[in-house]
């Protein structure tokens, strides 16, 4: 079984700062693309940011030059640094990491359970 843990959500001020977390637990042989995606409340889910295993990372237009995508391969491990947050940021963040669990194994995605972030004006 696999697991994505994540960590980090709250309430924060509008122009305040935010970390989150996420780990893949369980029986891994490699990940390949870890991301973010988030949901606010009647609306559909949308992608935050990625970052591959080696290689560039991407952002959604509303987040860059805010927000930070950076991972920790050998703890499995994917952040989200977010800054200068503003209430429009406010949804449910979900980590997501496309992994294989053996070496002959397809490559499939897995989701974290989701955090929330309230960011108050």
């Amino acid at each position: 079984q696999v697991q994505l843990e994540e960590s980090g959500g709250g309430l924060v001020q509008a122009g305040g700062s935010l970390r989150l977390s996420c780990t893949a637990r369980g029986s891994i042989f490699r990940i390949n693309l870890m991301g973010w995606y988030r949901q606010a409340p009647g609306k559909q889910r949308e992608l935050v940011a990625t970052i591959p295993s080696g290689g560039s990372t991407n952002y959604a237009n509303s987040v860059k030059g805010r927000f930070t995508i950076s991972r920790d391969n050998a703890a499995n491990t994917v952040y989200l640094q977010m800054g200068s947050l503003k209430p429009e940021d406010t949804a449910v963040y979900y980590c997501t990491a496309n992994l294989r669990r053996w070496q002959a194994g397809p490559s499939s995605p897995y989701w974290g359970q989701g955090t929330q972030v309230t960011v108050s004006s």
